[in-house]
Order: structure tokens, then sequence, then C-alpha cells
């Protein structure tokens, strides 16, 4: 964090490294703070525009990748509408090329459940007593799957996903997860209040009534805030919906830290490359220092 204070906010730990942001699905704060938490490390970046990339001629993921690798690029950000993109890329790179997932399908996205896990920490300090209520589109959110397993990981004694039974995944439980369909019931006496967008172009069907009638019963007001604990923060990974999930009142009220988790999410994402390819500095060492042996 104290890199983002400074006056000068740059570090030379990935100084003459090439990053490559490769987003197949649009986004504005995981793919801008990727790209600021690259160039604060000195790495030179590259966004790929895929609305115009060789994918769109029908080059295969794969290929596209090659190519860029043969650029001697040295880490990939990957976001894909495909659920274990980022992994096949992953077993498809030579050992020295680093891959994040930066959100697959309706799978994962690590490095958002990172930040989030490191907004709570700031906020409440401690994740042995909490109570974590998770709103919303459950089903088909990736970032719900993330969240889910730190928080269990982390050893919250309790985490309640809320939402509509059509948009519960079956057997939601097996995850260590309390379910409710009754919004104030379960915001009841928590702590942290994570709220998630309708992933409408998931959807396949009516999975809601009507939007007006889902804010209705599962958006964030004012009134079903004081449901929960008077310190109570609230969350939303973005992009927000004002009016569906989330009462403006809400987003822009003293409890909320939504803007904090955008700005906790460059800290966070500077801490996974410089660690990632700190990894990756290890395995060069051997070959570097066989040259230098033979110089």
């Amino acid at each position: 964090m104290s890199v983002g204070e400074r006056e000068i906010k740059k570090v030379p730990l990935l100084r003459g490294k090439t990053v490559v942001n490769l987003f197949f699905e649009s986004s504005t704060r995981t793919r801008t703070t990727f790209e600021i938490a690259a160039k604060r490390l000195s790495a030179d970046v590259i966004n790929v525009d895929t609305r115009v990339s060789a994918t769109n001629k029908g080059e295969s993921l794969l290929d596209t990748i090659r190519n860029l690798e043969a650029m001697h690029t040295d880490l990939f950000v990957i976001r894909h509408s495909k659920s274990g993109a980022a992994y096949l890329v992953a077993q498809h790179v030579p050992p020295h090329v680093r891959i994040i997932n930066a959100g697959d399908g309706s799978h994962a996205h690590p490095t958002q459940a990172m930040l989030d896990m490191f907004t709570i920490r700031r906020y409440k300090g401690s994740f042995e007593n909490l109570k974590v209520a998770i709103v919303g589109d459950i089903l088909h959110s990736r970032v719900a799957r993330s969240q889910t397993h730190a928080l269990t990981t982390l050893g919250v004694p309790e985490v309640r996903v809320i939402a509509p039974r059509t948009l519960l995944p079956t057997a939601v439980e097996r995850l260590g997860v309390h379910a409710y369909t009754d919004m104030r019931a379960g915001l009841e006496g928590v702590d942290v209040i994570i709220m998630l967008r309708l992933q409408r172009e998931r959807m396949q069907g009516a999975r809601i009534p009507s939007e007006q009638e889902f804010f209705n019963l599962y958006g964030l007001t004012a009134d079903k805030l004081r449901l929960a604990n008077k310190d109570a923060i609230v969350m939303h990974p973005g992009p927000m919906n004002r009016g569906l999930e989330i009462d403006s009142a809400v987003a822009d009220g003293p409890q909320s830290v939504i803007l904090p988790q955008v700005t906790n999410g460059i800290a966070v994402r500077m801490a996974v490359m410089a660690i990632i390819m700190a990894g990756k500095a290890k395995l060069e060492k051997p070959e570097q220092s066989s040259i230098r042996k033979h110089a």
C-alpha cells in the first residue's frame, strides 16, 4: 500500500519484464488495476484489444498465446468467458512464463477474492468471529465461488449466501455455507455484506420475475442494512448496478468500502505479480550462474 502513497509510485521489481493483459470479456476495474499494478512494478505493459485480435479471425486461444509468447512475454493476465481457460493456457506455455487468472467463466476470480479478504482484514482485523453474507446471483458468479473458498479457508465460522432459489447452485451447502432465500433473515447480525450483480449475460431463460421485484426482495437498502451489525461493512466487486442490487444511499453511505476495495486491488495485484515473478527469477538463477561460470 505504501507505494501508492508515494509521490513517485514505482518500484523496480519487474523492470525489463513484459506483461500482457489479454481480456476476452469486458472489464474496467480488473484490467485497469492489473495495468496500474504492473506499471508501478516498472513492467512493460501491453493491453491486447481482443475485439480486433486474430481470435476474431478464427485463431485459437492457444495460437494467440504462442504468438504473444514468441514476442518474449513474461506474464499473461487472462480473462475469458470459458471456465478453465487460464488453466489450459498454463499447461501449454514454457515454465518461465507466468499466468494469472483474471476471471474464467463462472468458475473463479482468485485476485478479486484476495483483495476482498485484504479489505475485510483491514476493516475487521480478524476472521475468527465474523459472519459474512454474500448476496445476489450466486449461481453464475465466479467471484462468489472464490470468496467462499477464501472465507472458509481463512476460518470464517459462518458464511451465508442469500439469493432466490433460482440463483443458488444445487447443494450449495456442500461448499460450507448457509443458504438463505429470505434476505432479511440472512442479514440478521452479519459483520460483512458482499453484494453481487446479476450476471445477465450468463443467464439462460428467466431466473427472476422482474428487476424491480428482485430489488424489492434482494436489493440492499438502508432499511435492510439495519438488520446487520451496526459496524457492518458493505462490499461490491463491481460493476455495480444501482437500483438493482444496491441502493445509492447504501453504496455511497458510511458503511460502504466499495471504493477502498478498488484501491486495495492495486496493492494485492502488485503483490501477486511480484511473488510469482520472484518464483520465475529463482527458476532462472541456475541458468544465469551457468552462463557466468563459462564466461
